[in-house]
This record gives C-alpha cells, sequence and structure tokens, in this order.
C-alpha cells in the first residue's frame, strides 16, 4: 500500500491549503454547501444507529456506535471533495505558514466555507431530518422510531446547548478538531482509496466515542432540535455553541495541527513547490507554479 512521509504528507497540505486558498467564491459556497450537507447526513446517521438504546443498559456505547457511523461525513468530504471549515483550518494556515497565501485569503475562505456549511447543515436538518419524520418531534409516541431518534437527539442537543459551559465547550472543541485534522491529514498520506477511509476512520470515531464538539455537526444537531421543538433549546443556545465551539476547533487545528508540522517538517526549508519567478519581454517578473493536488 503506497504512502506518502511526514515530510511529503507536509507538502502536500501546503499545496492543497494554497489551492483552497485561492477557490473562488462561488465555488468555495458551493463546496460549503456540500460538506456541511456531508457532515449532517453523519450526524443524521449516527442518531438513527443510537436511538433506543438506554444508557441504564448500555452504558456509553451509544457514542461508540455513533462514532463509527459518523465517520461517513468526513469520508464523503475527503474522497467526493468539498470544503470543510475544520480541515481548511488545518490546510490553510500551513499555507500561510509556508508564505503562500496571506491572511486577508485565509480570512475570506474561512467566511465563504463557514457560511456553505451552515447552509448544507441547515438543509439536511429541516428538509431531511425532520420533515421527512426521520427525527421525530416533539409529543410524538417515545416507543416508536421517531419517538425514539427525538429522545437521542434532545439528549445531545440538551448536551450541547444547555449542559456544558463556554470552557468545556472550547477544550472539547480543541480536542475534536485535532483529532478531525489528523483524520484528514492520515488520509493525505495514503495513494488509494482504502487507505484514506482507514485513515479517517479512527480519529473520527475516538472523537465522537469521547464526546468532543465539532461546530459544523453542531449546525446540524441544534437547529435540528430546534426544528423538532426539543423543549430549552434556541438560536441563541445554538449560537453559543457554535462560537466557542469555532475557536476551539480553530486552535486544535492551527495550533495543534498546522503549526506543529510546520515546524517539525517545513520550518527553515526550500519551498521547492513556490512559484517560480521568471522576468517578461517588458522587464517585469512574473510567477508560475505547476498544477497542485488537494488529495
Amino acid at each position: 500500500m503506497p504512502f506518502k512521509t511526514p515530510q511529503e504528507t507536509a507538502a502536500a497540505a501546503v499545496e492543497a491549503g494554497t489551492t483552497k486558498a485561492v477557490l473562488s467564491w462561488d465555488k468555495a459556497l458551493v463546496g460549503g454547501f456540500l460538506a456541511g450537507a456531508y457532515i449532517a447526513f453523519g450526524g443524521l446517521v449516527a442518531i438513527a444507529v443510537s436511538s433506543g438504546l438506554k444508557p441504564e443498559l448500555w452504558g456509553t456505547l451509544p457514542t461508540l456506535f455513533s462514532g463509527t457511523v459518523f465517520a461517513l461525513g468526513l469520508v464523503l468530504v475527503v474522497l467526493a471533495g468539498s470544503e470543510l471549515l475544520t480541515g481548511n483550518m488545518a490546510l490553510v494556515p500551513i499555507a500561510m505558514l509556508r508564505k503562500r497565501v496571506g491572511f486577508k485569503a485565509l480570512g475570506l475562505n474561512f467566511t465563504v466555507v463557514l457560511i456553505g456549511n451552515l447552509i448544507g447543515s441547515l438543509f439536511v436538518a429541516y428538509f431531511l431530518a425532520v420533515k421527512t419524520g426521520v427525527i421525530g418531534v416533539n409529543g410524538v409516541d417515545p416507543a416508536s422510531p421517531a419517538g425514539m431518534t427525538f429522545e437521542r437527539l434532545k439528549a445531545i442537543a440538551t448536551l450541547k446547548g444547555d449542559t456544558e459551559g463556554a470552557d468545556q465547550i472550547f477544550l472539547r472543541a480543541l480536542g475534536c478538531n485535532w483529532l478531525v485534522c489528523l483524520a484528514v491529514w492520515v488520509a493525505m498520506t495514503a495513494e488509494d482509496t482504502g487507505g484514506k477511509i482507514l485513515g479517517i476512520f479512527f480519529p473520527i470515531m475516538a472523537f465522537v466515542a469521547i464526546g468532543f464538539d465539532h461546530v459544523v455537526a453542531n449546525m446540524f444537531f441544534l437547529p435540528a432540535a430546534i426544528f423538532a421543538d426539543v423543549p430549552g433549546i434556541t438560536w441563541g443556545d445554538a449560537l453559543y455553541n457554535w462560537v466557542f465551539a469555532f475557536l476551539g476547533n480553530l486552535v486544535g487545528a492551527a495550533v495543534f495541527v498546522s503549526t506543529g508540522y510546520w515546524y517539525l517538517y517545513l520550518r527553515g526549508t526550500p519551498d521547492e513547490g513556490a512559484p517560480a519567478t521568471a522576468t517578461s519581454g517588458n522587464g517585469r517578473a512574473t510567477t508560475a507554479r505547476e498544477p497542485v493536488s488537494t488529495n
């Protein structure tokens, strides 16, 4: 099974981050919509497979079951191709550390992809989770399949919207995106589909099983709870969670993945993939770059 060395993976991450940073706003928005929907699909199937499992009998196993299927979301993001904010939080900063892109490009990419992720998550939460009846609404028979999914969603949303404090959300989000970006990183080491899926599976399963917070996943869980009329969950609760989850996800990615691997494998080394500088006929400098792969 062919794979990249750590040095080659770091270089590939720079190329991927550079490509993402210069993506046009419309493609970033559409890619963001798709990624938000894919993560929401992962959240929806996680609710479906773990509903009806009483904690008194199953303990914390439902979160393990959730994690094993939630990995579907990132598999689709990476292999089908789309723009996920939490993955870009690692790839674009490492390109910036390599001086391939500037802060303005990073901020624009994050903003447009964030909007796209939110729209995609809301679409699945409203139309495909609640309106289809896959997730029940408040008042449905708790013994029915829809009632069991409602109770599972209620438990998740209450934890994330009401129980967790700001410091807990931030730290859980930090740990989450450290693992999520390691999933992306390990997937980049593989040259084949099976290797990429395997690289994604274990870190994603781990963060869900532990109970960490992913800002894009929470863009599905909390709005779905609001659409399903879960008592006590408001848009204010959702926004509060998203703010601290965003900050924690950013630190987990940019500090512990981007900066860590830039320091280990790229700092002080020549950038062989940097744009080549040439002189045109009128004496002005021009640049050219070989095509890059985003893996």
